[in-house]
């Protein structure tokens, strides 16, 4: 049998989900590149006989709670709970790191934060004038969910590298006038995948008393949090005081992510038709449990062990790695300033943000960093980064570029700047019509498809302008991890 595509769902050849196999193909292709692409932990302190450790630690708490030998054996092997297993201890961990108090019963562990995505947008969203709202430029797993769910996403500009919530409101207040309904936002609000940007304290707040007021839901999203030095700002459940706050949580940055082990703490209230309340997290939890049914048993209670190593505190637990990431930001910024130097990056227009802590920071160029451009830059310069515009849904960053810098060593990175210097010369140092001028003849031709797929979905897929309500025609995104 032989299916016609046109038969299949449309987000299947969407070219959001095409440009992660896109840097998969890049980095195979050009294996003695060094990649500032995978937004993944570093691995060298990974040991494998400390999953064993975790999972006899886990066994040894349930037998301290009074589980027999049969009972532990079935909490390892046999499917548990669709709302999970170890919800007291994350509950409890919530508490000793972030100083808030989590009901376990409005927990539901997931697989990973992907899933905590997945599962919230097909309970929340509920006709076509729902509206996500996305302060852009974002991850793309949030517009990938919900472009699976054929849910329309508005994108919320941040400018100058940081959200403004007075445009936030803007939106909300332009879609409702349009006959929609802006049922939730997205943040990352600290070390923000793509960016590396925080929200300071008085945009927290802002954004805490928009959403009461509005009515407004919003989703948090914070992997990267523990990924930095010092003093932290309180993540916005902590300082929700209206229960406007969904938390999707994830220990793939800070434990390892191998597990595929996340949370989602949803205490809202639902109201049903006869009056009786229940909360969201009961759910959420239907929804899983026919989607996974239940998140590993295994990796809930290697993740558990890991917690009781360390009474709950996860900055104790990742330390080392945010030393790591600490200083390859660190070094990062240091070889970009000795590379380019400020004369030269204002001949180049050349600049970028100083995050202070995370995996990502954000390098703005004066020419295109298309897929052209990053394979050009794989080819000829030994070095692969992620093209900014794969993070936006709307169009935007075609002259930006995505840094990761957790995965590398520092002589990756020393390395790395020096053949990212060379190709940002090579690229932004002739006349405005030399690369430029190469890459869009470049990129005009169809390239295995994906920029002529990115066309055709420009002319199908609307776009729901945030400050009128008219609507214009544009494509969507995607994103690499």
């Amino acid at each position: 049998m032989v299916l016609d595509s046109a038969t299949l769902h449309s987000s299947v050849e969407d070219p959001v989900l095409d440009r992660m196999n896109f840097l998969n193909e890049i980095t195979s292709t050009y294996p003695d590149a060094v990649s500032f692409a995978p937004g993944r932990p570093y691995d060298g302190f990974f040991e494998v006989e400390e999953v064993h450790t975790h999972l006899r630690r886990y066994a040894a708490y349930l037998g301290s709670r009074g589980a027999g030998p049969a009972e532990v054996r079935s909490g390892f092997y046999q499917y548990g709970p669709a709302a999970g297993q170890i919800r007291e201890l994350i509950a409890y961990s919530l508490r000793q790191e972030e100083g808030f108090e989590a009901a376990p019963e409005s927990i539901v562990v997931t697989v990973g934060a992907q899933e905590a995505m997945f599962l919230t947008l097909r309970t929340l969203f509920a006709t076509p004038e729902d509206v996500l709202l996305l302060v852009t430029p974002c991850y793309v797993g949030i517009i990938g969910a919900a472009r699976l769910l054929d849910i329309p996403v508005v994108a919320v500009p941040e400018r100058d590298g940081r959200l403004v919530v007075a445009d936030l409101d803007a939106a909300v207040r332009a879609q409702r006038a349009a006959g929609r309904r802006p049922r939730a936002v997205y943040v990352v609000p600290d070390h923000a995948n793509p960016t590396g940007s925080t929200l300071d304290l008085p945009t927290r707040t802002a954004l805490l008393e928009l959403a009461e007021r509005q009515g407004l839901l919003v989703l948090e999203d914070s992997p990267y949090r523990l990924s930095g030095p010092g003093p932290r700002h309180p993540m916005l459940k902590a300082l929700d005081r209206s229960r406007s706050v969904i938390q999707l949580g994830t220990y793939s940055k800070t434990l390892f992510p191998g597990a595929r082990v996340g949370y989602v703490v949803a205490d809202q209230e639902v109201r049903d038709r006869s009056g009786r309340i229940r909360l969201l997290a009961d759910d959420l939890a239907k929804v899983k449990s026919m989607v996974t049914v239940n998140t590993s048993s295994l990796s809930q209670a290697a993740a558990a062990g890991a917690l009781l190593a360390a009474d709950g505190r996860l900055s104790t637990l990742n330390a080392r790695a945010a030393e790591h990431y600490r200083r390859s930001m660190a070094e990062t910024l240091a070889q970009l300033d000795r590379r380019l130097p400020e004369r030269r990056r204002r001949e180049l227009g050349v600049d970028w943000n100083r995050p202070d802590g995370g995996f990502f920071l954000t390098l703005r160029t004066g020419f295109r960093t298309g897929t052209a451009a990053l394979e050009r830059s794989a080819r000829d310069f030994g070095v692969i980064w992620t093209p900014m515009e794969f993070f936006h849904p709307h169009g935007g960053g075609e002259r930006d570029i995505r840094l990761s810098i957790s995965y590398l060593t520092p002589a990756e990175v020393t390395e790395g700047v020096g053949r990212l210097a060379r190709f940002v010369e090579a690229s932004g140092g002739g006349s405005p019509n030399g690369t430029e001028h190469h890459d869009r003849k470049h990129d005009d031709r169809k390239h295995d498809g994906r920029e002529h797929q990115d066309r055709e979905h420009h002319d199908r897929t609307p776009h729901i302008d945030t400050h009128s309500d008219k609507t214009h025609v544009t494509g969507t995104e995607s994103d690499a991890p």
